[in-house]
């Protein structure tokens, strides 16, 4: 039996907080990029991670703190109700991992946090070149190249080689990381300085809302065997359209996409929204277009690019059936179970707090609109809300 009266540690509880607050900022944050379609919504949402998470180690400034909160974080992405994936869940626990480790080398001081904000926000374009690369194949990166450099001819420009065109982003992003490392700096000393909030965090206001950890949709089967089946398929598939044996490759996924599809079809919402369609139609379309820029017989349209851009999309259906298969796996009372058993009560139980405070975190946060206004003053609102949301836990 599975033993429920364990207590979070003091530790656990503050990265509770910490998870729960980060989460409900990407799902507000995240909204309004995915309503807005702007570009570059990963390396917002790293850059917003960046500044909450290097104020909270200001004013918590607890060794495996920023770890254990990237891990809650992570896991509420992994069940949000879209067919999440494991991209995000990689992309959070990077950003903590790096913020983690660099602290831990460089200690708890103003370069040390600064190198953290680089390395954080650095490593969204880090975590969105190895997603791709692994969705779509090295194919892509030739395409990239070839239209930045096509915009480069247009302007009278030179073309730039592939590790130079890497080097000017990577320059954006180390200054878009120092300023979210001196951001960080700033709230969270002024978190330190300033008074409780006077937000009412109530228990009249404050109702928990009783959420089942890794809920599972009614009519879905898991079985732990699964889980295994979808670990192994991932690296067998990719490996075999990167050899020679590509034919077999994209047999085996084509098969693979077809069974775990239907098995899965409750999960596989995302499929069904014409904006994921339109992005693999749009990969195809670049494909054609610029695979072949840079011959000297190149035609408009390139039959090859069509090959090339319809076996990116075949890898990518494969990546997004599998990572939703994964994630629906996960939600298998079995491993649940099995995860408490082997002494991750305290991890479990943080999460379960960060799931029933959730929503009413996202309602006493600033909206999206607000935080672009007061970008400031909206990250300094959960920092200055942390105690209280702490003691509420502790209470509870």
């Amino acid at each position: 039996m599975t033993d429920t009266t364990i207590r979070p540690t003091n530790l656990w509880l503050k990265a509770a907080v910490v998870g729960g607050l980060w989460a409900a900022l990407e799902i507000i944050v995240g909204s309004f990029l995915h309503n807005t379609r702007l570009p570059f919504a990963g390396s917002i949402l790293a850059f917003s991670g960046t500044v909450l998470l290097i104020g909270f180690y200001r004013m918590w400034p607890e060794r495996g703190l920023i770890i254990r909160a990237g891990l809650i974080t992570a896991i509420m992405k992994s069940v949000s109700p879209s067919a999440v994936i494991l991209g995000p869940m990689t992309g959070i626990m990077l950003e903590a991992m790096l913020i983690e480790l660099v602290i831990l080398l460089l200690g708890n001081n103003l370069f040390g946090l600064i190198i953290a904000g680089i390395f954080s926000v650095s490593s969204a374009l880090l975590h969105k070149l190895i997603s791709l690369l692994i969705v779509y194949g090295f194919d892509l990166i030739t395409i990239y190249v070839n239209i930045v450099n096509f915009a480069l001819k247009q302007f009278g420009l030179k073309e730039a080689e592939p590790m130079e065109i890497l080097f000017a982003l990577l320059c954006v992003y180390v200054l878009f990381g120092i300023l979210a490392a001196l951001l960080g700096f700033y709230i969270g000393k002024k978190a330190i300085s300033m008074k409780q909030h006077n937000s009412s965090l109530t228990d009249e206001n404050v109702k928990k809302q009783q959420k089942e950890f890794f809920e599972i949709r009614e009519g879905q089967k898991t079985t732990p065997g699964w889980l295994v089946v979808h670990f192994l398929a991932i690296p067998a598939g990719l490996y075999l359209v990167n050899t020679s044996h590509a034919a077999y490759g994209f047999v085996f996924m084509g098969f693979y996409i077809g069974l775990i599809g239907f098995r899965y079809r409750y999960s596989l919402r995302r499929l069904r929204k014409p904006v994921f369609w339109t992005q693999l139609f749009i990969i195809v379309i670049l494909s054609a277009l610029f695979w072949d820029i840079g011959d000297q017989k190149q035609y408009w349209f390139s039959t090859e690019g069509v090959v090339v851009g319809l076996e990116m999309v075949v890898r990518a259906l494969f990546v997004v059936v599998a990572f939703t298969a994964i994630s629906v796996e996960l939600h298998n009372e079995k491993v649940r179970n099995f995860l408490f058993r082997s002494g991750f009560g305290n991890f479990y139980q943080a999460v379960g707090m960060a799931f029933g405070a959730l929503p009413v975190m996202i309602s006493v946060l600033p909206k999206s609109r607000e935080i672009m206004r007061h970008p400031v003053q909206s990250f300094l609102k959960p920092l200055a809300m942390a105690d209280q949301w702490l003691e509420m836990f502790r209470n509870e």
